[in-house]
């Protein structure tokens, strides 16, 4: 096993999962007692998605629906639909850093912004 690597990881900050229909979506969860504190629209390849964040307490769910051009492979999954758990970090660019120099499997090349919440929101 390789050693463990020093983060200050604060804890989860949201899991992220994709939708086939965020307003049915959104209903389900609000019957849970979760709120809409946040919702934004991406765009992917050109197209408009939406993004809401739903929270009750300090629970957190990300329920991002693609444009429908793309919600065939969200349609087709068999297994889990959690797509992503971010973690909440002191210092975006240091946890970076480590990450990287410590051999892990990173998708972007930087950490990415994304004009979410207040003061947007940034991940790699």
């Amino acid at each position: 096993m390789e050693n463990t690597i020093n983060l200050q990881i604060n804890g989860i900050q949201h899991i992220g999962i994709p939708v086939t229909n965020v307003v049915a979506s959104q209903q389900f969860y609000e019957r849970l007692g979760f709120i809409n504190t946040m919702e934004r629209p991406f765009d992917h390849n050109g197209e408009k998605g939406t993004c809401i964040m739903m929270q009750r307490g300090n629970m957190i769910l990300e329920l991002y629906q693609f444009p429908e051009s793309a919600l065939g492979d969200i349609r087709s999954r068999k297994d889990g639909h959690v797509d992503h758990v971010a973690f909440d970090v002191s210092d975006i660019n240091e946890t970076f850093k480590v990450i990287s120099e410590a051999g892990f499997n990173v998708l972007e090349p930087e950490p990415v912004f994304l004009q979410f919440w207040k003061n947007g929101c940034k991940y790699f």
